[in-house]
């Protein structure tokens, strides 16, 4: 239950912060995820460019429970320079767990950052989850990456990416995944084969 109270506390706080969304202001995005731990949904709209609201609902194949969930996405810090960038986000969300009739408060809460140039590419995050009797974990997940090519604005960018995901909680603590990134315009699509034989495949959409 402390562990409920301290992340919706977080989650509350962290609503009127000044953060950059996903999406430019006004905008929708759609956002597709699915690998080897779970596979989800979330759609969200940007009032301003300080932050989104939306809702996500989520699948986990370990505890075969769902999620549904209010989230925020915020922006702490963002760096730019002439060449590379820098952000460093929040992401929380409250909302309900369920499983096989059983429900339970559910709220999390994790930290993302990121840095890239036109060339290459690395980010961390990390996911805190309560969700009383149906789910608790703590996932980290790592990236680098690079760019075969530079383009155009227009034009089709492509990124050639290694994941690593690390949940001490599973019977598969430790994983890597190959994976390969598009993106043209507001559309992304990711794809990869983990080398536990899990296919991860995402896809992002902005209006």
């Amino acid at each position: 239950m402390k562990y409920f109270i301290f992340i919706a506390v977080t989650f509350f706080i962290a609503l009127p912060a000044q953060a950059r969304p996903v999406s430019y202001p006004t905008g929708w995005t759609v956002m597709l995820m699915n690998d080897k731990d779970s596979n989800s949904s979330h759609i969200h709209y940007s009032p301003t460019a300080k932050y989104s609201v939306g809702w996500k609902h989520e699948y986990m194949r370990d505890s075969k429970a769902n999620i549904d969930a209010l989230q925020v996405n915020n922006l702490i810090k963002r760096w730019n320079k002439k060449g590379e960038q820098a952000n460093f986000y929040l992401k929380s969300g409250v909302g309900v767990a369920y499983d096989d009739g059983e429900f339970e408060p559910a709220a999390f809460t994790g930290i993302a950052l990121d840095w890239e140039t036109r060339r290459y590419f690395t980010s961390y995050e990390n996911h805190l989850l309560y969700a009383g009797d149906i789910d608790k974990h703590i996932t980290h997940k790592a990236r680098v990456g690079i760019a075969p090519y530079i383009g155009n604005y227009g034009d089709l960018h492509t990124w050639l990416m290694l994941q690593t995901d690390y949940d001490a909680g599973a019977d598969d603590s430790f994983s890597v995944t190959p994976l390969v990134r598009f993106f043209k315009g507001n559309s992304l699509f990711e794809a990869g084969y983990n080398f536990d034989e899990a296919l991860q495949v995402n896809f992002i959409q902005r209006f």
